[in-house]
C-alpha cells in the first residue's frame, strides 16, 4: 500500500463494529490493516472501533490484546503514537446471538458512543466470525434496527468467506441476508481482491491497446490459474476436513481471478458495470455432468514429506482429521466458458496445500506461431509465448517470447521481459485488507462479490462436489508433501497436448 495520494478522500465519519474481535482474523489482518490506514491518514476524522465479544472482556483487555497482535503481525514498523491514537478509538461491548437482549443492550451502548464520537450514525459491521454465525448475527442486527438506513446515515455489513459450502447453502445465505439488507449494503469480502496485482488485471487488459485485441479465442490457446501453498493444514483440521481444497479456494479466490481475466469490457468503470460483467462470465462457465466432472478433474491428498526444512505429517494424521478422510488437499479442474470470446479455450485451475513452492499466478498461453518461414533454417522449435501475472510471492508481470540468439545462424530461444512492482513503485507492505476496508467505508463495492456471482460460482463447482462425494476414496490420488502435486494432474493437460507451466 502506497502512502495516501492527495486525491484519495477520507471516508465519512463512522463506527466500525467487529464481531469476532478476539479471533485470529481480527488480530492478524483486520486491526493491522486499520493501523496501516491510520498511518496513511485514510481513516475518518470521527471514528470509533467497537469490538463485540460474547464473554466478558474489558476495553483495556481488548486494547492490550490488539496491541500485542499489532506488534506481532504489523506489515510496517509500529509507530507508538499512531497506535495509541487508534487504540483510543477502541471500545468493547458484549453481545451473544443466542441472547437477543444482549443485542438490545449493545444497541443502546453503541448509540451512546456514536453520539459522543460524533460519527453521524454511519455503521460498518464486520463479521470476522465462523460462517455459521453470519445468519444469526445478521438477524439480530436486523431485528434491532441497527442495519436500517435512515436519517441520511449508511449501514453496511461485511461478510467473510466462505459464502456457503455448496450451491444450496449459498442461496440460503444470500436469501437470509437479502431479507434484512439491500444488496448495496452487503460487502462479501475476499482478501485476494485487495492485492495490487489482482486489481491490475483490469488495468492491464482495458488500459492497454496492445492486449485487448488479442485477448480472445483467436489468439489464446489456454489459461492456467494456480494457487499453490507450502503450508499444510496445521491446526485447522476440524475446519479443513469438512471443507477441502475445492470449497476453500475455487469458488472464491480462483474464480475471482478467472472472472477478471475472462470478463467482457464493462461499459464504464463503476461497481455495477464491472460486477455485472464478472457475474456474466461466471454464469457462462459450462455446467458439467458428474461423469464429465470426474473426467475433467483431479483431486489429491498429501502424504508425509518435507517442505523446505519443515517436516509435514500425512494429512490423515493431522489433529482433528478423520483417519480415513477422503477430503482433498489438492484440486485441479478443466473448465470451459460458453461464450463467443472463449469458445474452445480451456481454463485449467489448480490449488493445493503442502506443495514445494508458494505461488499464485495467472498464465495466459498464446497460440503457437507457424513455422513456415523457418522451414529452411535449423529452427526445430519455438518457445511458448506466455503472459504471466504473478500475485504471490512476488507481484509482477512477465512476458515470454522468442528472439534470435546472437550468431551467424538463425537460432531461436525464449526470453522474458519482467515487470516487478517493487522495482517501479515505492509501496509499504500491506495485509491485503487496507483497500477493501477503505472501499467499504467510502461505499465503493467494485471489489466485492454480488449475490449472483456467488451463486454462479457454486453452480460451476457443484458437479465436482457431487461427483467426488459419490466416488468416495475412488480416484483420490496421493502426493508427497513438498512435491508439485499428484502426477495425475499432469495427465489432465497432457491428453489435450498441453502441460502445466513449471513453477520455480
Amino acid at each position: 500500500m502506497t502512502d495516501a495520494p492527495a486525491k484519495q478522500k477520507k471516508p465519512d465519519s463512522c463506527s466500525f463494529v467487529i464481531f469476532g474481535v478476539t479471533g485470529d482474523l481480527a488480530h492478524r489482518l483486520v486491526f493491522p490493516a486499520l493501523y496501516n490506514l491510520a498511518a496513511t491518514s485514510l481513516l475518518p476524522d470521527n471514528f470509533c472501533i467497537v469490538g463485540i465479544a460474547r464473554q466478558g472482556m474489558t476495553g483495556d483487555a481488548l486494547r492490550d490484546s490488539l496491541m500485542k497482535g499489532l506488534r506481532e503481525f504489523a506489515t510496517r514498523p509500529v509507530d507508538d503514537s499512531i497506535a495509541s491514537r487508534l487504540l483510543e478509538c477502541v471500545s468493547c461491548f458484549e453481545a451473544d446471538p443466542k441472547d437477543p437482549a444482549s443485542f438490545d443492550q449493545m444497541k443502546a451502548q453503541l448509540e451512546k458512543l456514536e453520539a459522543a464520537r460524533n460519527t453521524g450514525g454511519n455503521r460498518l459491521f464486520y463479521l470476522a466470525t465462523p460462517p455459521g454465525a453470519f445468519p444469526t448475527i445478521s438477524r439480530q442486527l436486523g431485528r434491532t434496527g441497527l442495519l436500517k438506513e435512515e436519517d441520511n446515515a449508511w449501514r453496511r455489513l461485511v461478510v467473510e468467506k466462505p459464502f456457503g459450502t455448496d450451491l444450496a447453502s449459498a442461496r440460503t445465505l444470500n436469501g437470509e441476508l437479502l431479507k434484512i439488507l439491500d444488496e448495496h449494503q452487503i460487502y462479501r469480502i475476499d482478501h485476494y481482491l485487495g492485492k495490487e496485482t489482482v486489481q491490475n488485471i483490469l488495468v492491464l487488459r482495458f488500459a492497454n491497446g496492445m492486449f485487448e485485441p488479442i485477448w480472445n479465442r483467436n489468439h489464446i490457446d489456454h489459461i492456467q490459474i494456480t494457487v499453490d501453498e507450502k503450508l499444510g493444514v496445521g491446526h485447522r483440521g476440524s475446519f479443513y476436513d469438512v471443507t477441502g481444497a475445492l470449497r476453500d479456494m475455487v469458488p472464491n479466490h480462483l474464480f475471482q481471478l478467472l472472472s477478471l481475466v475472462a470478463m467482457e469490457p464493462p461499459a464504464r468503470f463503476d461497481a455495477h458495470a464491472v460486477r455485472s460483467e464478472k457475474a456474466e462470465v461466471l454464469a457462462a462457465i459450462q455446467t458439467q455432468s458428474e461423469a464429465d466432472a470426474l473426467k475433467n478433474s483431479v483431486r489429491g491428498q498429501y502424504r508425509g514429506g518435507k517442505v523446505g526444512d519443515t517436516e509435514i505429517a500425512d494429512y490423515r494424521k493431522t489433529e482433528d482429521v478423520k483417519p480415513d478422510s477422503t477430503t482433498e488437499t489438492y484440486a485441479a479442474l478443466k473448465l470451459t466458458i460458453d461464450n463467443w470470446r472463449w469458445a474452445g479455450v480451456p481454463f485449467y485451475l489448480r490449488t493445493g496445500k503442502a506443495l514445494g513452492i508458494k505461488r499464485t499466478e495467472v498464465a495466459i498461453k498464446f497460440k503457437q506461431a507457424p513455422f513456415a518461414m523457418f522451414r529452411d533454417t535449423p529452427v526445430d522449435r519455438l518457445s511458448q509465448n506466455y503472459l504471466v501475472i504473478s500475485i504471490e510471492p512476488t507481484e509482477g508481470i512477465t512476458l515470454q517470447f522468442n528472439t534470435k540468439v546472437p550468431g551467424p545462424s538463425i537460432n531461436i530461444d525464449g526470453v522474458e521481459m519482467k515487470f516487478r512492482y517493487k522495482d517501479y513503485f515505492k509501496a509499504a507492505p500491506a495485509t491485503g485488507y487496507e483497500t477493501l476496508i477503505y472501499d467499504c467505508m467510502i461505499g465503493d463495492n467494485i471489489l466485492f462479490q454480488r449475490a449472483d456471482s456467488v451463486e454462479a460460482g457454486w453452480q460451476a463447482v457443484q458437479p465436482f462436489l457431487d461427483a467426488w462425494k459419490q466416488a468416495g476414496d475412488r480416484d483420490l490420488e496421493t502426493y508427497q508433501a513438498g512435491s508439485e502435486g499428484p502426477a495425475q494432474a499432469d495427465e489432465l493437460l497432457k491428453r489435450d497436448g498441453r502441460s502445466w507451466r513449471k513453477l520455480g
